[in-house]
């Protein structure tokens, strides 16, 4: 649902909607700054180029690109040498969250939590299961 709100760049008002976040000025920048990488990479001999070289040739900065990249507006097959950084250790990849490291530790400590509490459900039944005598 639309709602009024402040532009997160200028802080002017206007209608937020679920396609844009900001107002219809830094909205057209943004597209212009797209429009400018774009041209940029597409261009055979630039394609190669890294997030410094298309930050330098372009002067958009690295923030705008790397959020083109995230919303899949540049997809990152067709340039190889760009990426985004990995959320947990800031290493730069391609696809997903994080990156093969993070993601492998990720999943041996899930593991290992896994089986914690599969030892203690464990423990917890055995006690269920003691009898004690009184006299």
């Amino acid at each position: 649902m639309d709602q009024l709100s402040n532009c997160p760049k200028c802080d002017a008002i206007f209608v937020k909607n679920k396609f844009r976040d900001l107002c219809q000025k830094c909205w057209k920048e943004e597209e212009e700054a797209y429009e400018t990488v774009y041209q940029f990479i597409r261009k055979r001999e630039n394609r190669m180029a890294t997030m410094l070289q298309v930050e330098e040739a372009t002067g958009v900065e690295e923030e705008l690109i790397l959020k083109f990249v995230k919303t899949g507006r540049l997809k990152l097959a067709q340039f190889p040498n760009l990426g985004y950084p990995c959320d947990k250790c800031g290493k730069i990849i391609q696809k997903g969250k994080l990156c093969n490291p993070c993601a492998d530790t990720l999943k041996k400590e899930l593991e290992m939590f896994k089986k914690e509490e599969e030892r203690k459900k464990e423990i917890e039944n055995q006690d269920k299961h003691k009898t004690y005598f009184t006299r």
